[in-house]
This record gives C-alpha cells, sequence and structure tokens, in this order.
C-alpha cells in the first residue's frame, strides 16, 4: 500500500512539476510601456521574480525553464528596458538578451483573425511599413520554402494567403518585409503541433487544404463552438458532392461584404464561387486564427445541412432540411 501511495506521489508531482514548467501563463489583453532593470551580476532567478511582481510574465518558473532550454543561459543582459506588458516569452527573452548596441525599436502590429493578406497590408502601411512590399513578396511562397516546408504544397501560381498567422507582433522599425514574413509564418508552424499534423494526414488531406478550410470556416462564423459545428456541415456537403454555397466565398470574389447577397452574385464565374464550383475553393480566402484551423482538422459529426448568421446579432442558427433553412431565413430577416 505504501509503494501505491509513493508512486502515486511521484506521478502526481511529475504533473505538476511538468505544469509549472511547461505553462506558459494566460494571454494578456492589452499593452502598457513598462520601465524595468536588470542589474549587473543579477541572478537569473530575481529577474524572473522582479519581471513577475512588473506583471511582464505570468511564470518565473516558466521563464527561468525557457532561458534554460534555449541556450540563454548567462546571456541576459545588465540594463534599463522600456518594456510592453504584453510581450511572450520568447520576444522579451530575445531583447534581454540582446547586445545593447543591437537594441531596436519595436512596432506593435495586431492582425486580427480572418485578415486577407490585403488587410493586412493596410495594416502595415498604417505602421509606417511597405504594404506593396509585403504584397509582392507574399506572392513568392517558394522563397520562404526551403525554411518551412509546408510551405511546399502551395500550389503552383498561388501566394501566403491563409498561412501568414493572425495574432499581435513586435516588428522592428526599421525590419525588413521578409523578416515580418518570416516572424508570421514561424508563429503559424508553431501552432501546428506534431498532433494536429498527423490528424491531417490521417483525414488524407494536406495543410494548405485544411487551412482552405478554415478560412471559410473563419469568415462565416464567429464562435468557437459554432466554427466546430459549420466544419461538419461543410464536410458533409463535401462528401455528398453538394456546393458549398458559402457566402464568405462571394465576399472575396466581389471584395465586399452584404447582408445579403443576390442570384446574380451566385452566379459569378470564379473558381472559388462555391455556389457554382462542388468542393473547396482553389486556395484560402484569408488567414485564419487557431479556432477555425483545429475546427478544419476536428469538425464536430453533426446532421446540419444548412446554416446561416443572423446579420444582427451574429448568431449562428442551423438547420437539417432546406424547408426549415428557408424558414429560419424569414425568421432572421433574410
Amino acid at each position: 500500500m505504501k509503494i501505491k501511495i509513493g508512486i502515486f506521489f511521484v506521478l502526481g508531482l511529475i504533473v505538476l512539476v511538468g505544469f509549472l514548467f511547461l505553462n506558459p501563463g494566460k494571454e494578456k489583453s492589452g499593452s502598457e510601456l513598462i520601465q524595468f532593470e536588470v542589474i549587473s551580476g543579477e541572478n537569473i532567478w530575481n529577474t524572473a521574480g522582479k519581471l513577475k511582481k512588473a506583471e511582464i510574465i505570468d511564470s518565473k518558473i516558466y521563464f527561468v525553464w525557457y532561458v534554460y532550454s534555449k541556450g540563454y543561459k548567462g546571456k541576459i543582459r545588465a540594463g534599463e528596458y522600456t518594456l510592453p506588458s504584453d510581450l511572450k516569452v520568447s520576444d522579451l527573452v530575445s531583447i534581454l538578451s540582446a547586445p545593447k548596441e543591437e537594441l531596436r525599436e519595436s512596432v506593435k502590429i495586431t492582425f486580427p483573425e480572418g485578415f486577407s493578406l490585403k488587410q493586412m497590408a493596410e495594416r502595415l502601411e498604417e505602421k509606417g511599413f511597405s504594404g506593396e512590399e509585403f504584397l509582392k513578396l507574399a506572392q513568392e511562397p517558394k522563397v520562404f520554402a526551403e525554411k518551412f516546408p509546408i510551405l511546399e504544397e502551395i500550389p503552383q501560381g498561388k501566394n501566403l494567403e491563409g498561412y501568414l498567422f493572425p495574432d499581435t507582433y513586435f516588428f522592428y522599425a526599421d525590419g525588413t518585409t521578409e523578416e515580418i514574413i518570416l516572424k508570421m509564418l514561424s508563429n503559424l508552424d508553431e501552432k501546428l503541433k506534431d498532433d494536429m499534423r498527423q490528424a491531417i494526414k490521417n483525414r488524407k488531406q494536406d495543410i494548405y487544404q485544411i487551412l482552405t478550410m478554415a478560412s471559410l470556416i473563419e469568415k462565416e462564423v464567429r464562435s468557437s463552438e459554432d466554427k466546430k459545428t459549420v466544419s461538419g456541415i461543410f464536410y458533409n456537403r463535401l462528401e455528398k458532392g453538394q456546393a458549398f454555397q458559402s457566402c464568405a466565398t462571394l465576399a472575396f470574389i466581389l471584395g465586399e461584404n452584404k447582408k445579403q447577397y443576390s442570384y446574380e452574385d451566385t452566379q459569378i464565374i470564379s473558381p472559388y464561387n462555391t455556389y457554382l464550383n462542388v468542393g473547396l475553393p482553389p486556395g484560402p480566402i484569408a488567414n485564419p486564427g487557431l479556432d477555425s484551423i483545429m475546427a478544419a482538422i476536428y469538425p464536430e459529426e453533426t446532421d446540419y445541412h444548412y446554416f446561416l448568421s443572423n446579420p444582427e446579432t451574429g448568431e449562428t442558427v442551423f438547420s437539417v432540411t432546406l424547408e426549415e433553412h428557408n424558414l429560419n431565413k424569414d425568421r432572421n430577416g433574410l
């Protein structure tokens, strides 16, 4: 009995230590600039404690673990820093370990989930970067394929739409467009864990197809739970050879969002028109967030075949039959 209790105690301790070491802390919202000083000769644990007290990090243990495991031991430099409060630990350690002469001004940019390449370019332009150069380089995925093999699946002639992960970034103010794209690609590559990649293979799909599906889901619905259901509906249609009839693809073609699309809109000749063409469109129509990617990989099994979004509330309404769907359209002013 004592041996069993001892085993359970050790296992529990391992789980607890693993959680403390590998949990980076909660996601932060909002940002403020904080003055912070690293004292010469200061112990890394003291630095971590001060960072936590300043609410720059959530976990001292995770910070110290990151410093040691990523090869930054002894590389944290003394000095005064002005730090955003919502830095990722990886970015924070990079700043604290950079030689003083290499410290560069950073610019914070947030790309919302579902932003297209064009919208990202506009946001970069607002922050002083070249949107035109960004769009031009985004047309050349092969330039980045050596560092990111997932890009090799992109068909000839297609761009990086879908692959630039929407998130909040800190880019160097004097950084290059290539550095910006590399950072965004690296973020997606890190988000696609091994189990997710294996699940994609098990579905007999590739990442390009998953990101294409995820982009439709991202533009169609808001909540995480609804995304899983809509994913199941799209896969149901795909299996039965039915058109997706996604209004998001019409918005992509037309370059505008409408409360309701006309019959003429649904007849536009385009490979991206999922009213006329069965199956997935030729590629992603936006850059999806993690919830949408997860929904595309792990769809919910459902008997629903139709859905719509209430234009006022954004609520998703599901239907099993076409008759029920038409009734729901009337009830929701569509």
